[in-house]
């Protein structure tokens, strides 16, 4: 339980109400019930306020005088929703337990309070700071540095030589330091393996969904800057570099060699292919294939939007002709200035 007051003071909030109000859990405007706090941040659930049982509600000043109950007022509700939910569900603390089926080589430096779960394997050389919790059967190669707060969920792999800052989320089945994708081209048809001897570097406060995989890199290292947000199921090549507070959301895919600014927002299924630069605060839309370098900020998009089947069959057809169509245009438009 959390009074009403605390969280406006949490969340940065004008409280307008009993500030002893006792506010035990955050739900749905639809759903919440008298020891909850909800939130509203378009007119869209304004009809809900009359009808909602919450203990308290979070929404704008623009539809504060909508609701009569408890409120907290915020400019930015889904940002005040965010730290409300973050003070009634707090995050998981290192009860400093090492499980006895855990691995830890007896070169590992361990800072204090440090949490590792059954069955983890740590390898030699490896630096853990305190306050650090490692999920089970997590795998730690040789050489590892883990900074300060980190926490490593079930099944997470780190390669060797992987530097990871403090206070990151790694989540399960996330893969960083695996080998890039380089292949010499052999006469005879086959591949040649490049060996990648560089790494993988993490600033702080960075978030790696599940199953994400981040490659080292063949020379240097794969950067990934403070505050970067990355979803679930994105591969990242090798020597790719991301800049600060950059958000990419699920099933995109980065090639090698790819430098990624500060602030980017990079939407769903995207592709970026190698060697490119896209500068600060650029937003990519969602399914984009980014084939060429981005010089300046603002929104890119490519890729068709949905369409019923049968306008999509005749718009393919009709697409396929477009560089004849072109042609034709160019041809009368020639004929038209020589008066034929």
């Amino acid at each position: 339980m959390m009074e009403l007051q605390k969280l406006a003071e949490l969340t940065d909030s004008e409280l307008q109400g009993d500030p002893h109000c006792q506010i035990q859990n955050i739900a749905s405007i639809e759903q919440a019930d008298k020891t909850d706090i909800s939130f509203i941040h378009s007119k869209k659930y304004l009809p809900y306020l009359s009808e909602t049982k919450a203990a308290a509600v979070i929404l704008p000043r623009s539809m504060s005088n909508n609701f009569s109950g408890n409120k907290l007022i915020n400019d930015d509700p889904y940002l005040a929703y965010a730290k409300a939910v973050t003070a009634l569900y707090p995050s998981d603390q290192s009860n400093g337990v090492i499980h006895p089926t855990a691995v830890i080589h007896k070169s590992v430096r361990l800072g204090e309070n440090v949490s590792i779960a059954a069955n983890v394997v740590i390898d030699e050389g490896c630096e853990i700071a305190s306050n650090v919790i490692i999920g089970a059967a997590s795998s730690i190669a040789k050489n590892c540095k883990i900074g300060e707060a980190t926490e490593l969920k079930s099944h997470v792999t780190l390669y060797h030589d992987t530097i990871i800052g403090g206070f990151c989320l790694i989540h399960s089945g996330a893969v960083l330091g695996a080998d890039g994708f380089g292949f010499a081209p052999q006469k005879n048809g086959k591949w040649y393996k490049i060996p990648q001897i560089g790494n993988v570097i993490l600033g702080d406060n960075v978030e790696i969904g599940a199953n994400t995989c981040i490659d080292r890199a063949a020379l240097g290292s794969t950067k990934i800057g403070n505050g970067v947000i990355l979803d679930n199921l994105i591969q990242v090549g090798h020597n790719v570099s991301i800049g600060e507070n950059t958000a990419i959301a699920g099933q995109t895919a980065i090639a090698g060699s790819t430098k990624i600014g500060k602030r980017c927002r990079i939407a769903g299924a995207s592709a970026v292919v190698g060697h490119l630069e896209i500068v600060d605060d650029v937003t990519i839309t969602a399914t984009t294939l980014v084939s060429h370098s981005i010089h300046q900020a603002g929104v890119y998009s490519s890729g068709m939007v949905v369409d019923d089947y049968q306008s999509w069959r005749k718009n393919t057809a009709r697409f396929k002709k477009l560089d004849a169509l072109f042609r034709r245009v160019i041809k009368l438009e020639k004929r038209q200035k020589k008066g034929i």
